[in-house]
């Protein structure tokens, strides 16, 4: 007869444990990144907003996001007029109206000339300028496809980019390596002060 009660899992097999607690790794991937204070990417706004994700470029306000939805509204309607079939569309409307309009001068002797109002007035088939809220249109150039209207609108855009890529490749072998590369070449463009402050810190090599 037993003593003791028999041991609810025999020896060669392992007991179902919890969630691992108090190991190095856990401590780790629990404590987290959070993002810094950081800048609206719409062009009018650039308010100040603490994001709640790091791929989050845009404030929470009410009508910055309502333009911004304009914004990509008036995008998707711009490439929609770059197809043949809307083309087409557009040439037999504007055809249809000047018909209409031949027909109604015909009836009045003088009539008056107003002044285009809408998409009318404006280039129908020009691309909007791909930073968000910028109805410009884009800037042109001879060599290359232009995708900004001004260098203000491209230099907005490339360092929202440039700090996404940063945060994906953070914790990686080569994202080390790159944010280590980029901090020795930054190093002499710092001021004295920072550069004084940086010197007697501890460098960090970078990993091989």
């Amino acid at each position: 007869m037993l003593t003791h009660s028999p041991r609810a899992f025999p020896w060669e097999i392992e007991p179902p444990v919890g969630t691992c607690q108090g190991t190095r790794k856990h401590r780790a991937d629990a404590r987290g990144r959070h993002p810094r204070q950081r800048k609206c990417l719409r062009k009018g706004c650039r308010r100040k907003y603490k994001p709640r994700r790091w791929n989050q470029r845009y404030c929470q306000d009410p009508e910055c996001k309502r333009q911004v939805n304009r914004w990509r509204a008036a995008r998707r309607q711009a490439k929609r007029r770059q197809a043949d079939k809307v083309k087409a569309q557009h040439a037999e409307a504007e055809k249809a109206r000047r018909q209409l309009t031949k027909s109604a001068s015909q009836a009045v002797p003088k009539p008056e000339v107003a002044p285009a109002r809408g998409h009318a007035a404006k280039l129908f088939f020009a691309p909007l300028c791909d930073r968000p809220g910028c109805h410009n249109p884009r800037v042109i150039s001879v060599r290359n496809p232009a995708r900004y209207c001004c260098p203000a609108c491209r230099r907005a855009v490339r360092i929202v980019l440039d700090r996404e890529r940063k945060w994906r490749s953070r914790g990686t072998l080569d994202g080390r390596k790159k944010r280590a590369y980029e901090y020795q070449t930054a190093l002499p463009r710092r001021s004295p002060r920072q550069r004084n402050t940086s010197a007697e810190a501890p460098s960090r090599s970078p990993p091989e």
